[in-house]
């Protein structure tokens, strides 16, 4: 197997006041990967997060990018690669106009105005907000000022992205179209993306691979599909079953029907319930 992209063995990491924030951490993070980083609030996921993107450098074990120690690095050598997208954009942005903002990282970089222009136009394209390159930041929804913290990043050349709950405080269409976005982002673009999220509802429509994160340590990781096929855990470590999957879980648990496994999405419900119902009625 390729070297990961990103790999941390974290020991322990204490905030100042010596609380232990994560310990035995072990996250290994594949090229073209779509994982998220599950938890409930508090887990430690904004603080991972940090780490793997090198803004934390305090902490006992390894994180490595491309397997350099990410700790010896300089700056430009990080986040000519990876970036990160605060759960606030408003913290993230400060420019006037989108594309001053989308610019700013390129030209901070050393680029000349012309590859800047180009980089910006694409990265704008990327996201679908190229025709709102001129519109003023403040006047923007909350999504749209998502989608241009993460045109920034792609405008440095970021080919590994942080996300820090990119669907909080958007509706449910937004929510969906946010999803939609990264996902493509991650197959016709090839972005590796890592997402940490509390919202289990979307997780199984779009994510290759969980990571479950409870009081600072990992407690399971694998498919969707591995993840949600213990209730019990879930339970344990404050969270629950997509809301369908909870519904057929209890017809099959409560109810006695007829059900072999427990389906994450609508289709997937739909296909079980015609099955079971079918098999049921013969």
């Amino acid at each position: 197997m390729p070297c990961p992209r990103l790999s941390a063995r974290i020991e322990s990491f204490r905030y100042p006041d010596a609380t232990v924030a994560l310990s035995d951490i072990h996250l290994d993070v594949q090229q073209g990967e779509f994982c998220g980083i599950l938890g409930s609030n508090g887990s430690g996921k904004t603080t991972l997060l940090r780490l793997l993107d090198g803004m934390l450098k305090e902490f006992s074990g390894s994180v490595l990018l491309d397997g350099d120690d990410i700790r010896r690095l300089s700056p430009r050598q990080i986040y000519g690669k990876v970036g990160l997208v605060f759960q606030n954009p408003d913290e993230q942005l400060f420019a006037h106009s989108v594309y001053e903002d989308v610019a700013f990282g390129p030209r901070n970089m050393g680029f000349g105005e012309e590859q800047v222009a180009l980089r910006v136009g694409e990265a704008l394209e990327a996201v679908e907000m190229a025709d709102l390159a001129a519109k003023d930041i403040h006047n923007l929804s909350y999504g749209q000022k998502k989608r241009v913290c993460i045109a920034g990043l792609l405008a440095m050349g970021h080919e590994i992205l942080l996300l820090d709950e990119p669907t909080a405080g958007l509706d449910p269409m937004g929510e969906y179209r946010m999803m939609e976005l990264l996902t493509r982002l991650n197959r016709e673009s090839g972005v590796t993306i890592v997402m940490a999220t509390h919202s289990v509802d979307l997780v199984p429509v779009f994510l290759g691979r969980l990571h479950i994160l409870s009081r600072g340590r990992l407690v399971r990781s694998g498919t969707p599909e591995e993840v949600f096929g213990a209730p019990d855990d879930l339970a344990g470590v404050k969270l629950r079953l997509p809301y369908i999957a909870e519904l057929i879980h209890q017809l099959k648990v409560n109810d006695n029907l007829p059900f072999k496994r427990v389906p994450l999405t609508v289709g997937a419900a739909r296909r079980e319930i015609l099955e079971a119902f079918g098999q049921h009625g013969g």
